[in-house]
């Protein structure tokens, strides 16, 4: 067995934890070219780029990493959450399907799917994604609050008040934020929560 690659990606790691990002980069770069075929190089380095927010460069080579690896349901999740990051909506849902259907157990790829349909209009739909993503974890904030949303986009007051009473029973504030956000009266000015998904930066590869 040729160690070469893996140690490259070893050193990889001890750079980006000094946020040595390009030092990090050109190691798994490195790893690349002795094993191009060395799919835990290829996420990592598509999981560097997408923590730098340069999100075409994370696409290519989570892509790369899933020729090999088609079945990899982490790396399709990483690859929806940079097309969604991105902007290419209709590209991140797809990769999220794909994950939740070899995985349906990732709730973060729910998640993501859920606001990537969002983000195209489709709140039905984004609210049946959301629903699956707060069943799945259950004191996930964020996911409820962008549930409550959805319901509040859809007219649906009575599924909305539920995700509110359940919300306040573990995250007060977030709640304030979905109440402020929903149009409904608080006692405490807030501005709007922060609806980024967790994803490809939130974790290591």
């Amino acid at each position: 067995m040729n160690i070469k690659p893996w140690w490259h990606v070893q050193r990889s790691r001890l750079f980006a934890m000094f946020k040595q990002h390009e030092r990090a980069a050109d190691e798994l770069r490195e790893a690349l070219r002795l094993d191009p075929a060395y799919v835990r190089a290829a996420c990592a380095l598509g999981f560097l780029y997408g923590s730098l927010g340069r999100y075409s460069l994370a696409v290519e080579h989570f892509e790369a990493a899933l020729k090999f690896e088609p079945h990899n349901a982490i790396a399709l999740f990483d690859l929806g959450y940079v097309r969604h990051r991105e902007g290419q909506h209709e590209l991140a849902i797809a990769a999220f399907k794909d994950a939740v259907r070899l995985k349906p157990n990732i709730d973060r790829a729910w998640y993501g799917m859920g606001l990537a349909l969002s983000a195209l209009g489709r709140h039905e739909e984004a609210a049946q994604a959301l629903e699956q993503a707060a069943r799945l974890q259950p004191m996930n904030g964020y996911a409820w609050y962008e549930l409550g949303m959805a319901y509040h986009t859809l007219n649906s007051r009575d599924k909305l008040d539920e995700v509110i009473a359940h919300l306040n029973r573990f995250d007060p504030k977030m709640t304030q934020h979905l109440v402020q956000a929903t149009a409904k009266t608080s006692d405490q000015s807030v501005p709007d929560a922060p609806r980024a998904a967790p994803g490809a930066e939130d974790r290591r590869g």
